[in-house]
């Protein structure tokens, strides 16, 4: 029986590997899947073709504007929602066997909290979802049918991983991190780095915000702050080691000294598979990795000297109440001023800094006290910059 599926940014890299995978698995016969639901943003002309190819029934746009466009585009009947309510729509359409998150950043939340109880299982890529709104996720999760598996390739790993045992006998979870483009640059040439060094990634093939967080570790630090919510541990049995060759995803080391691994290619298309097939493993012609012809396998420390910006988001996520949502907004805002070159790389951490020590935490926040701080982080980013004391050196 054919498995249905509601992707949440389809036209993103994970939604269009996503697709790519469902198409690979319905080639071979192996498994099959209905396309229920497709959701972007501005990209319409991707979205239109994957309307034709998947035909799915509702689909989700940003705005009214981007909804003409898609309507003069596709000539079958597609109900088309615009906006939060479009993909609120989407996540709660009530008969998907499986909603994959791939929306990137703060907007993934409240579709995250609509699919709990309406889908039975949510793929998860928007690390935000547990990131801002952990203690919501939890919390809705409690005696509910919905299961939650994660997609990004580090809590995949150790999703895998934690099959070799019970919760109680883990030790440590380990995430490695690649360590970015900036892994042997001289220190005194970081903070100056534009955008083309940043988003220069060795090994991962991400979307912009996601490389460039990836360059100032701000994207491990959100790992770090996901896994204590996905796994239930506290933040003692958290990890972080970098391990340039992205070929350990990650471990779990068991409290009888064994360490447990998933070893791959750096190719996101092999945890969506699993995440999609769970708790089957099926064939595919993905590139294997070949041990032998591995030159070494390194780990080194993660030098805060280096990333400063990962210690200041790890902190916010064992402050708790909304700092985590602060420093989510702040980095969001910091890395779109990054890429548009009005602030140099050094500031993403300053900029998180600062935001942090101006923000009158809420300790047990809601939804609406969530959304409350997240748009004051952005407003304050962009005013520290006005001020000069973020960009203009």
């Amino acid at each position: 029986m054919a498995k249905d599926v509601v992707i949440l940014g389809s036209t993103g890299s994970i939604g269009t590997q996503t697709l790519e995978v469902l198409s690979s698995l319905e080639n071979s016969g192996q498994e099959s899947f209905n396309v229920l639901g497709l959701g972007c943003g501005t990209n319409v002309e991707l979205l239109a073709s994957q309307v034709k190819k998947f035909h799915p029934k509702v689909v989700s746009v940003k705005s009214n504007k981007e909804r003409e466009i898609l309507s003069r585009k596709i000539s079958r009947e597609v109900e088309i929602g615009t906006g939060r309510e479009g993909l609120d729509r989407l996540a709660s359409l009530g008969q998907a066997d499986k909603v994959i998150n791939a929306l990137v950043g703060f907007v993934g939340l409240e579709p995250t909290l609509k699919a709990i109880g309406n889908a039975d299982e949510i793929l998860l890529a928007n690390k935000e979802s547990l990131v801002v709104g952990g203690s919501l996720v939890d919390e809705k999760l409690q005696g509910c049918k919905t299961s939650v598996i994660p997609v990004d390739s580090e809590h995949n790993a150790i999703f895998q991983a934690l099959q070799a045992g019970e919760k109680e006998e883990v030790e440590e979870l380990i995430i490695t991190a690649s360590g970015g483009p900036f892994l042997s640059t001289p220190l005194e040439a970081i903070p100056e780095a534009g955008p083309e060094e940043a988003l220069d990634h060795p090994n991962w093939d991400m979307g912009s915000r996601i490389t460039c967080d990836s360059a100032s570790m701000v994207n491990k630090g959100l790992e770090v702050i996901e896994a204590h919510w996905l796994f239930g541990l506290p933040y003692e049995q958290i990890d972080t080691v970098v391990h340039p060759q992205s070929v350990v995803h990650s471990l779990v080391q068991y409290r009888d000294g064994s360490m447990v691994a998933e070893l791959g290619e750096p190719d996101m298309k092999v945890p969506i598979q699993y995440a999609l097939t769970y708790p089957k493993r099926l064939k595919n012609d993905y590139e294997r990795t070949n041990l032998v012809n591995l030159a070494r396998l390194e780990f080194k420390d993660l030098d805060p000297e280096r990333y400063p910006a990962f210690e200041i988001v790890v902190q916010a996520g064992k402050d708790g109440g909304d700092r985590p949502t602060a420093v989510n907004g702040a980095d969001e805002a910091l890395i779109d001023l990054f890429l548009d070159k009005k602030i140099k790389f050094g500031d993403i951490a300053r900029g998180l800094k600062q935001v942090l020590k101006n923000l009158n935490p809420t300790e047990n926040p809601t939804l609406e006290n969530l959304k409350q701080t997240d748009k004051w982080a952005r407003k304050k980013v962009n005013q520290l910059v006005n001020e000069g004391k973020l960009g203009g050196r």
